[in-house]
Parts: C-alpha cells; sequence; structure tokens
C-alpha cells in the first residue's frame, strides 16, 4: 500500500482559496497540525464563515486570511507574492444550489479561478496546484462505478463551469508542463458543514429535525449519491498534494460506495430519534439520479480512501450539531 507521510508538509507554504469554507477550514487546520510554516487562506466570504476559523487563528504569525476574491488576478498575484506558497489548494466557488439563482456566474466564477491559478503557475509564481472539483462534473451516472473517464455530461451550470476548469487545467498541463492534480471529491459532510443557504441534504436535515421542522425529500428520495466524510477528504487531498505520482493527473475521491438520499435521511431520523412524517417535495430541476465513484485510480497513488464508515460518520457529524445547537 502506497505510504504518504504527511508531516512532510512542516515546513512548507500553503494558500487555500475558499479556505473559510466547511471543506477548506477543515483543511487549513489540518495542514497547520501537519506543521506548515505559514498557511493563507483566501475567501471573500460568500459562504464562509470566521467560525471555520477559529481554530486557524490561534495559530498566529502561522497563519493569515485574506478577504479577497480568487477569481481577481490582481488580488491573487499579491497574495502569491506576498506569501510565496509551495501548494496552493484550491477550494474557491460557489454552491451547486446558487446556481439557480445566477446561473451565469455559479458557471463563471469556477473557470475564471483556474485561469488566473493555472496562469500564475505558469510563470513560476508558486510551487504546485491542488485543483478541487466536484463530481457533480460527470452528471448522472451513464455507467458505476464512475472512473475518471466517465463523460462530462454536467447537469447544471455550476458543474458545466467545475467542468470548464477541469478541461483548462489540462490544456495548461499539456502545453506547460505545469504541476497540478485535480481532485474530483463525491458528496461531502460532517462537523461545520453549511446549513443555512444552499444547504447540502444533511445538515438541512439535521437542522430542521432539531428546529422541530419535518425533513424533506424531493422526488422519490431514491437518488443515489456516493457520500465521504470530510475528514477522510481532508486526508485524501493533503496526500494527494504531496504525491509525485498525482502530478497532472485527475482523481476521484469517495467511499465507492452507492446511497440513496431516503437511506440518509432515515439515517439522521434514526440518530436524532425522529419518528415523525417527512415532507415529499417535487422533484428537483436538473438532479442528478446516480451517484457511486471508482476509487481505484485514487487507492494505487495514495492508498486507501474513505475509510470512515456512513453510520459512524453521520453519528460524529449529528452529535457536532446537537451541540452546537444546545450551545
Amino acid at each position: 500500500m502506497t505510504q504518504i507521510d504527511l508531516t512532510k508538509y512542516s515546513g512548507q507554504r500553503a494558500v487555500v482559496t475558499g479556505g473559510a469554507g466547511f471543506i477548506g477550514g477543515h483543511l487549513v487546520d489540518a495542514l497547520l497540525a501537519a506543521g506548515c510554516e505559514r498557511v493563507a487562506v483566501v475567501d471573500n466570504f460568500f459562504l464562509g464563515k470566521l467560525d471555520n476559523l477559529t481554530l486557524a487563528q490561534e495559530h498566529k504569525d502561522r497563519f493569515v486570511l485574506y478577504r479577497e476574491d480568487a477569481a481577481e488576478r490582481t488580488a491573487m498575484e499579491a497574495v502569491i507574492a506576498t506569501e510565496k506558497p509551495d501548494i496552493v489548494f484550491n477550494l474557491a466557488t460557489k454552491a451547486l444550489m446558487y446556481s439557480f439563482f445566477n446561473p451565469a456566474g455559479a458557471c463563471k466564477v469556477n473557470l475564471d479561478i483556474a485561469l488566473v491559478l493555472c496562469d500564475l503557475l505558469r510563470n513560476s509564481a508558486y510551487g504546485r496546484l491542488l485543483h478541487v472539483s466536484t463530481s457533480e462534473v460527470y452528471g448522472s451516472a451513464v455507467h458505476v462505478p464512475m472512473q475518471e473517464d466517465h463523460p462530462l455530461l454536467a447537469e447544471t451550470t455550476y458543474a458545466a463551469g467545475k467542468a470548464a476548469a477541469d478541461l483548462a487545467i489540462a490544456s495548461y498541463v499539456n502545453q506547460y508542463d505545469i504541476d497540478v492534480r485535480t481532485v474530483r471529491p463525491f458528496n461531502n459532510y460532517g462537523p461545520r458543514q453549511n446549513d443555512g443557504a444552499m444547504a447540502a441534504i444533511v445538515p438541512i436535515t439535521i437542522k430542521r429535525i432539531l428546529d422541530g421542522e419535518k425533513p424533506i425529500l424531493t422526488g422519490d428520495g431514491l437518488q443515489t449519491r456516493d457520500f465521504v466524510y470530510v475528514d477522510d477528504t481532508v486526508d485524501g487531498l493533503m496526500r494527494f498534494g504531496l504525491s509525485d505520482s498525482a502530478r497532472g493527473g485527475v482523481f476521484n475521491l469517495a467511499s465507492g460506495r452507492e446511497t440513496s438520499m431516503k437511506d440518509i435521511v432515515e439515517g439522521i431520523c434514526l440518530h436524532l430519534d425522529y419518528n415523525g412524517e417527512i415532507d415529499w417535495w417535487p422533484e428537483r430541476t436538473a438532479d442528478v439520479r446516480r451517484h457511486m465513484a471508482g476509487v481505484d485510480k485514487a487507492v494505487a497513488v495514495i492508498g486507501s480512501v474513505a475509510p470512515t464508515r456512513l453510520e459512524d460518520g453521520l453519528k460524529r457529524t449529528v452529535d457536532w450539531y446537537r451541540g452546537k445547537n444546545n450551545s
């Protein structure tokens, strides 16, 4: 099995775009714990929260926050010139649900950020880029498991923008041999995930039940996703960031297991001792029907991925939100 020593981050300098977000905040904490000399966050707080950086701020001079837009080239030039990072982790985006409000904006931002970061890397402004894409670029599964060569059949403008960013990055790698690794996480969940506007199914279901409301399912509830606990995602991103074998590649990051939305909601109900009714809503427009990742390529490069069992991850997540609700 491939062994990647995360202590190799000791002494390195990192920039995390979207670092005040759900995954980004956990990644920042992990990079600091691994011994990074400096971790800089770039976030415009579209969905990011200062609370996600509470632990990071305790590291004082090893951590800095830039309230900037990662799609703005002059801002990123200034950050990169100041921080001189060995690695940039790109997690900046706008949520999938935002594409139903501003379809063009949700699409454009993903490509703009990718082009800025690739062009700076082409000019040797920093060391290497780990670009965080999404499983949404695949659309509904044509076949399962969905390997990295699955057709890109984006069903929302958010997903189309992510797919465009992936293709643009691949072209830069081809033309300029820049050091980029593209990782496509599937459906993340865990503590600190956004439970407000544009929230995903796990946090919004927990919040509704804790607030005395009915959980919601859309359509028949049999749409499936491949759920991955946030700590497993962060661990995978960090290992891809160090692996020489990952250079230039595209990798799924997921559990390799398929779970229906109905099973997710029922699992949360079980952990919260909720025995009430479910509120059934019409099927969501452009909803992906089926997802399950193929993870063989990732395992070959970084070793085992997503070891957290769904039942355990959901329990930890529910317990965290319950504690937050009672504080």
